[in-house]
């Protein structure tokens, strides 16, 4: 089964993690570094991006829904909506933050990119 755009429905998550991701200026903001999922229901919260900082040190990651992320074979890589500067604004965590239930960097994430939430 396809989605609205042509892509398919399922993916490997090993195929997803390390994958480049761009801007809508083409421009390369990072990659994935992870997913994190909702067990209670059976979502994905939300795409890790690792922003800046060479060979993990220094590197800020960017919880941004799923469902912002559109694979681009022109580029080889995902692209999400944004401008830089959205991008620059937006929450940055620390890699321990993003561990533990994930909810509250979910919830900033999804009211920050005004992206409708999944579990209401």
């Amino acid at each position: 089964m396809t989605t609205p755009s042509g892509h398919t429905s399922a993916i490997q998550a090993s195929r997803v993690i390390g994958t480049e991701v761009y801007n809508t200026e083409g421009r390369h903001i990072g990659s994935i570094e992870n997913v994190m999922l909702d067990k209670m229901s059976n979502n994905i919260m939300f795409a890790v991006i690792g922003f800046g900082g060479f060979l993990g040190i220094g590197e800020k990651y960017h919880a941004v829904p799923w469902a912002s992320l559109d694979y681009d074979p022109g580029h080889n890589g995902y692209v999400v909506p944004f401008s830089k500067e959205q991008l620059e604004a937006a929450p940055v965590h620390d890699i321990s933050d993003l561990t533990g239930d994930g909810t509250r960097v979910r919830d900033d994430a999804y009211t920050y990119y005004k992206v409708p939430p999944y579990w209401i």
